[in-house]
């Protein structure tokens, strides 16, 4: 890790010490808080440790919606390690968000443990991984506590044990690496595909589920997912936890599940919701990590990085949720190049958004993504889609009474 001193960073030719940056933060510093999960494992809702940093900020469009969570020690195992983040949508996305924040990592760890697997055997972590993203759905829509009806959660995880990283996504957060070319530059890799219904093979489960896939007027480069006969709840994602008035209609909480080696060459890897991703690129986000000298203070400078990026670009937006997690691979610093410098190259690199990246318009730069659309049910609309929300709620409890009842006899469901 890098000398413990203090952090400067540079941006837009003002500099933050450390102790300045945590002071124009509105949630106030975020004190490390660690409990034991399952089979021994060390877990993390906030703070930072050896090889890890996290931090979380709201935005200004209501309650923080995003959660994060970091497993040391996973499934019992030294030096594995289990990062995640997740985006809640919705009424009650913030509820859904830190109820799988807290569930999935247990689920996944008793699922591994059950099966015995091997972290260096991906196949067999990509089973276990599926399964346990799909129970952890379908436990939500028997949580009484929590309406997932029109609420989900998006997620992006790794897990990482020595040269072995195993990556899942479900939704539009994002996972990217950093590491080096063959001429010793960093370089971006990005881990995870955004899964969204503009990608042809999403779009395609979708409509042949009955669901509708299109834009709205306000936002014609966002297509959306609607149920077949309301015009709601208008998804910008194709794969999430929750959101069961679209699971008979193509949306699914089956992870994409990849596997990378690790070499020499690779320093970090970065785990962010889209309130980052919206502003920033990949290769900003990895300079801006790179270039700060505290490690445990990487997921906070990034955050701050991101907020300012909202407000320069999109000034006539609401600055979304942010949190993000890093892992680092090596306990060193990463750049010989002075903090200084490498500031003023990140933000040169802001700077040079030039006035046609100042946008009041309500898209990203890659038009994907929208920022602050309001969606209007119709009222009638509402009180049939609540009639139809109980009967599915209702037939959904009884499949999977009818499937436990099954695996109880030993039966096996039809396909």
């Amino acid at each position: 890790m890098g000398a413990c001193c203090s952090t400067e960073v540079k941006y837009k030719g003002r500099r933050h010490e450390e102790d300045d940056l945590e002071g124009k933060e509105e949630e106030g510093q975020q004190e490390e808080v660690t409990t034991t999960g399952h089979a021994g494992a060390i877990v993390r809702f906030q703070g930072s440790s050896s090889y890890t940093s996290m931090y979380t900020r709201k935005g200004k469009k209501g309650i923080n919606q995003d959660a994060m969570t970091v497993w040391e020690n996973f499934v019992g195992e030294k030096n594995v390690f289990f990062c995640a983040v997740f985006d809640g949508h919705g009424p009650s996305g913030h509820q859904v968000a830190r109820h799988v924040c807290h569930t999935l990592p247990y689920k996944l760890s008793t699922v591994c443990k059950e099966t015995d697997v091997a972290v260096g055997a991906d196949k067999d972590w990509e089973a276990s991984i599926i399964r346990a993203f799909e129970e952890s759905d379908e436990d939500l829509i028997l949580e009484e506590s929590l309406d997932s009806y029109c609420s989900g959660t998006t997620a992006v995880t790794v897990i990482k044990q020595d040269e072995h990283l195993i990556i899942s996504n479900l939704g539009d957060s994002r996972a990217i690496l950093c590491t080096r070319d063959n001429e010793n530059q960093l370089i971006p890799i990005q881990l995870t595909v955004d899964l969204k219904p503009s990608i042809p093979s999403e779009a395609e489960r979708i409509l042949k589920c009955g669901g509708r896939v299109f834009a709205m007027d306000e936002e014609s480069n966002v297509p959306r997912v609607w149920m077949p006969d309301h015009d709601c709840p208008g998804l910008a994602m194709a794969r999430a936890f929750g959101d069961f008035c679209l699971k008979d209609h193509g949306v699914i909480a089956t992870p994409q599940v990849s596997y990378r080696k690790l070499t020499s060459k690779d320093e970090f890897v970065v785990l962010a919701t889209d309130g980052v991703w919206d502003v920033l690129t990949n290769n900003e986000v990895i300079r801006i990590v790179a270039s700060v000298k505290k490690q445990s203070m990487a997921a906070k400078i990034l955050v701050y990085y991101a907020v300012q990026a909202w407000r320069t670009k999109y000034p006539g937006s609401k600055v979304d949720d942010c949190a993000v997690v890093c892992l680092f691979l090596k306990k060193r610093p990463l750049l010989t190049r002075s903090l200084s410098d490498m500031s003023k190259n990140v933000a040169s690199q802001l700077d040079g958004a030039d006035s046609n990246l100042i946008s009041k318009d309500r898209k990203t730069e890659e038009g994907e993504t929208v920022i602050n659309c309001d969606i209007t049910v119709d009222p009638k609309a509402l009180d049939e889609l609540n009639r139809v929300k109980a009967f599915t709620k209702s037939s959904r409890l009884g499949s999977l009474n009818r499937r436990k009842t099954s695996k109880d006899f030993g039966g096996t469901e039809a396909n």
